[in-house]
């Protein structure tokens, strides 16, 4: 093959996982656009495309064998935009902009809070980066920040479509515990499970047959209510880290 031609194809296989992340980057930031005009399902209906966007750029890389260290920067870029700016500023719109209803020192914290979660999905971000190759694939060390974001906007979708009821303003108190719960969760040492298993061992990383027969009834249970469906599951998710640890913690002290 002409190895002019061959250059081109590798650097458009090159940019094809960076074209992903630019995706994801355009979703984070449409977020914070239709939030500031008070359209927040979309918002948050953005934030979970820019998750599937991380999960997807990533994967092409080291499918193409594309990866970069470029790649790696940028894509911690873009998360921090999708992952760490957006949800804040959707939860606030949404939500924490109500608090100085009850006072002018409330409208303060509704934002200060915002601002920690944003602060701390940059550090967990940081620490990600610098613990990459050397911590157990299996876990996360914190709640990861597509994680921590998709237990904020699926928090906000399902009040924000109005078939519960309920409104931002009416759960400004739950908004800000929502909040700070998963900006603390993604700093702490509590580990989370991270679905990728490992390639060591007999069974050479397969994954076991029950979990094939989970992956239809959980899609059913997402196709009834959506919404619903993903804040439930985002629930679970953020509990399993804190109730997993308390259980080792009860386990070793019975050993």
């Amino acid at each position: 093959m002409d190895p002019i031609h061959t250059a081109q194809r590798s650097r458009s296989i090159y940019l094809l996982p960076n074209l992903i992340t630019t995706g994801g980057l355009f979703a984070g930031f449409y977020a914070i656009i239709a939030a500031a005009n008070g359209d927040f399902v979309n918002a948050a209906i953005a934030v979970f495309v820019a998750a599937v966007m991380d999960g997807l750029d990533g994967r092409v890389a080291r499918m193409t064998g594309t990866s970069s260290e470029f790649g790696v920067q940028y894509d911690s870029l873009a998360d921090l935009v999708s992952f760490g700016m957006a949800p804040a500023l959707v939860m606030y719109h949404w939500s924490l902009s109500s608090l100085p209803l009850d006072g002018a020192i409330y409208g303060r914290l509704g934002w200060a809070v915002a601002f920690l979660y944003a602060a701390c999905a940059a550090l967990r971000l940081a620490r990600f980066n610098t613990q990459v190759g050397s911590v157990d694939k299996r876990w996360f060390v914190g709640l990861a920040s597509p994680a921590a974001a998709g237990l904020m906007m699926s928090f906000v979708w399902a009040f924000a479509d109005g078939k519960l009821g309920w409104n931002g303003e009416q759960l400004r108190y739950v908004a800000l515990t929502v909040t700070i719960v998963a900006a603390l969760l993604m700093v702490s040492r509590i580990r989370f499970w991270s679905f990728k298993g490992s390639s060591e061992g007999p069974r050479g990383g397969r994954v076991p047959f029950v979990a094939l027969v989970l992956v239809p009834v959980i899609i059913a249970i997402l196709a009834l209510d959506l919404p619903r469906a993903l804040l439930a599951v985002g629930v679970l998710y953020a509990l399993s880290g804190p109730l997993m640890a308390l259980f080792n913690r009860r386990k070793a002290e019975a050993g």
